[in-house]
């Protein structure tokens, strides 16, 4: 690598590194924020607060390293353009190629990073996510409910308790479960004790009755029991790879399915959307590389071209990637949808590669240099004299 590709690759580079860590970390804190409950109503500790929230950074990445590689490949283009670096090379004889190449790459380490990241990394993380919370939960039915107060385990599950005893006991049972909208049921028991078993955890209930009332009927059902298992392994236990879903699968979980697997008879198409999103989440980043240079990599004299065109790459960038967006939505609907995607991004390609080879300069339509002069003036008349 020479003088020339090192300057470029560490400039870019350092730039994608440090706007990926600064917008993942706000995202991520946002994010955080929204969870913070954990700790306040579950007694969860920091650690576990922040173990449970960093899950969800591989998954923000995959979003945010593309975009933030075009922010990095424009704000080293628009710096040679700038100071005139890039007029120079061209002066000298340097082909749109040769400059390309320290960008492509920065491009080719970015693109091997969300390979990883999509193959390996994130799917990883959303598996221990989902284990994680579920042995929170555990925690949380098992030892942390309070005698005498009513906890919420999740939406429309209620749990409250008399009394615990020191062998683990627990006396005065009431569960109203509401997750059903077309039934509300509620348990009522002397005692009962948690109990695991080879087929989950569950709370046996002793003495009680179960009080079920459907919807468009006036009378509740009231079923006596002696002895009655509620399970708790949806809160206890970690899923088994049948019970994953699809996002929740290595790369080639998804692209070698079990013909067996319950969920893929279930959805057999979501694996197809998922494996052409998986597929095509390292060459974004190339066909945004590929984009940017073409648009922002041609010498420029004029301030204000520079600055529509940088408009104009974010939209036209912006709008790839909302096709990729709403072709994996459709993809599992619609093949045609998956057409669209490669399609998509086939056509950046052509028009990014042409634009580079030719040396040419991809200027912003008319109307947008024209509407961006206007604002400009207006701008400047509005400024204090």
């Amino acid at each position: 690598m020479s003088g020339f590709d090192r300057y470029i690759f560490r400039t870019t580079f350092g730039a994608f590194l440090l706007i990926l860590i600064s917008l993942t970390a706000v995202i991520w804190l946002t994010h955080a924020l929204r969870e913070i409950d954990l700790m306040t109503n579950q007694r969860q500790t920091i650690l576990t607060f922040i173990g449970i929230t960093a899950l969800l950074i591989p998954m923000l990445i995959l979003v945010i390293a593309p975009l933030a590689l075009v922010v990095a490949v424009g704000h080293t283009l628009n710096r040679l353009n700038t100071d005139s670096e890039i007029v120079v090379m061209n002066a000298s004889g340097m082909s749109p190629w040769r400059i390309f190449r320290p960008f492509l790459t920065t491009t080719l380490a970015v693109s091997a990073l969300v390979l990883w990241v999509s193959a390996y990394l994130a799917p990883a993380g959303l598996r221990e996510l989902r284990d994680w919370a579920t042995k929170v939960k555990a925690d949380f039915v098992v030892n942390i409910v309070q005698p005498g107060r009513f906890i919420n385990i999740e939406r429309g599950l209620t749990l409250h308790i008399r009394e615990r005893r020191s062998d683990g006991q627990l006396l005065g049972i009431f569960i109203d479960d509401r997750r059903d909208p077309n039934e509300r049921a509620t348990s009522l028991a002397e005692y009962g004790e948690i109990v695991e078993t080879g087929r989950g955890t569950f709370l046996v209930l002793v003495n009680g009755s179960v009080q079920r009332m459907e919807s468009g009927r006036i009378d509740p059902t009231i079923v006596k029991f002696e002895r009655y298992a509620f399970d708790l392994s949806r809160f206890t236990g970690g899923p088994q790879l049948g019970a994953f879903g699809v996002r929740e699968r290595n790369l080639w979980d998804v692209a070698f399915p079990d013909p067996d697997d319950p969920v893929y008879k279930q959805v057999p198409t979501h694996f197809r959307a998922e494996l052409h999103d998986r597929l095509a989440a390292p060459i974004y980043p190339i066909a945004f590389t590929v984009l940017c240079f073409a648009i922002l990599g041609a010498p420029r004299t004029s301030r204000q071209s520079r600055e529509v065109s940088i408009v104009m790459t974010i939209v036209i960038i912006g709008a790839l990637r909302l096709i990729g967006f709403a072709c994996n939505v459709v993809a599992a609907q619609s093949i045609a949808a998956i057409y669209a995607l490669w399609g998509s991004l086939a056509l950046a390609f052509v028009i990014g590669v042409f634009a580079i080879g030719r040396g040419a300069v991809i200027e912003p339509p008319a109307f947008l240099t024209r509407l961006a002069s206007a604002f400009e003036r207006m701008s400047q008349r509005l400024q204090p004299a």
